[in-house]
């Protein structure tokens, strides 16, 4: 069989569109409730995309003042769907910055036993000093030591897996799944990553982050062609170009404008404040991303846009539409098709984890109109062919990842 598709949706809240819970016809309070994750679970699961995909923060976030956010626990959530989905990948996202070894390898072990053969983890460094004060410190880790710990405790959580006698997996252990572009990001997912959820505007440069991964997991002696790159997707679809432009004008028009400035804030490491939409980012406050605190990779991405194209404040927080930076692609479905395809023949990604512009709404328009289109090019499957995640994304069982250089440090 030819190279396929791997396709994930991201459930995040009322879609990854800042303003998305206050699209005419959205529930804005949905992901308060667990239907709203089960019924989507559910369509995924009919299109037969590989996975759901939770992100989660240890955090009331600040910016619940201006939108809906995350307000589940995703192994809370993912085991209900579990209980009402029968062959669906179930990812969920867990830090690896605030949690123990040993609680995640039994709960995400257990899940993954009685779900069949389904979970997996997504490991992330938790950034930002709101989580940090969540947890009784007065800043953020280091962003090198976070990276530390969090290839020393998958070792372990890996480890534990390895050894169990009872309650195996169907597929052996969850799959390892794996968020961040940095340098330190980099080096992580080449040693544990079996899928890599990646950030990226540009397809040359997400080609040769692909590539790059790839062959820094040969050089540890890991299969390269097991290792599966995601970049994020945020789709905005209409049955005209004229109509998806129009949604997207709207959904630019939704966006609480405190809500943006504060999350480009946040990215950027330095305050907005006194700066008018009509002006630009002063170049002198950008850092090297290496040397940036926070997320590093969404940093990158929006000091590229701010290089780029020298946009105003307003054309920026508009081009973001208040989200993370991941591309965003306006179109009808055969020319969000073409894209697709484009990234994915060309070596630049694997498949996408697809993010919504609308929750549900958007993801309705996703599934009905944009996979069959994927399906008649021959490029996604139309049945699943296995009943486990590692199945539906074509990966074996791994070696055990390389230990870490240095024990498990304490983040809390």
């Amino acid at each position: 069989m030819s190279r396929q598709l791997h396709l994930n949706v991201n459930i995040l809240n009322a879609g990854v569109f800042g303003g998305s819970w206050r699209f005419p016809g959205t529930d804005p309070l949905a992901s308060y409730g667990i239907d709203h994750y089960t019924s989507i679970a559910q369509r995924a699961e009919k299109a037969k995309l590989d996975a759901v995909f939770l992100a989660d923060g240890p955090v009331l976030d600040p910016s619940i003042r201006h939108r809906t956010g995350n307000n589940l626990e995703p192994t809370t959530v993912l085991s209900r769907v579990a209980a009402h989905t029968e062959t669906i990948g179930l990812i969920g996202t867990l830090s690896s910055s605030y949690n123990d070894p040993d609680e995640i390898a039994r709960r995400l072990g257990d899940l993954d036993y009685v779900s069949g053969g389904r979970f997996g983890w997504n490991v992330v460094t938790t950034a930002g000093p709101v989580a940090a004060r969540n947890f009784g410190r007065d800043g953020e880790p280091a962003h090198s030591l976070r990276y530390r710990r969090a290839a020393d405790l998958v070792e372990r959580v890996v480890a534990s897996w390895a050894s169990r006698t009872e309650h195996v997996s169907p597929q052996g252990r969850p799959v390892v799944v794996q968020a961040g572009g940095s340098s330190d990001g980099k080096q992580l997912a080449t040693r544990v990553a079996e899928v890599v959820f990646s950030a990226d505007q540009d397809i040359e440069h997400s080609k040769a982050f692909r590539d790059e991964i790839r062959l820094g997991a040969a050089r540890l002696g890991r299969y390269p062609d097991e290792i599966v790159v995601l970049p994020g997707l945020s789709t905005v679809l209409g049955s005209t170009e004229a109509e998806a432009k129009e949604r997207r004008e709207l959904l630019d028009s939704l966006l609480p404008d405190e809500y943006a400035r504060a999350r480009l804030s946040g990215q950027l490491g330095f305050s907005l404040e006194g700066l008018s939409d009509d002006e630009p980012i002063p170049a002198e406050l950008l850092r090297d991303p290496d040397t940036a605190g926070g997320s590093q990779t969404f940093y990158r991405i929006v000091r590229e846009i701010v290089e780029r194209e020298s946009p105003t404040l307003g054309q920026l927080l508009r081009q973001l539409s208040g989200g993370s930076g991941h591309r965003i692609v306006v179109g009808t479905p055969e020319q969000v098709a073409d894209g697709i395809e484009r990234w994915f023949r060309y070596g630049a990604a694997d498949g996408f984890n697809v993010m919504p512009d609308v929750l549900p709404s958007g993801f309705e328009d996703f599934v009905d109109h944009l996979v069959p289109e994927l399906q008649r090019r021959g490029l996604f499957r139309t049945e699943y062919e296995s009943s486990t995640l590692r199945g539906h994304l074509g990966l074996g069982l791994p070696k055990p990842p390389q230990p870490a250089d240095t024990p498990l440090v304490s983040a809390i």
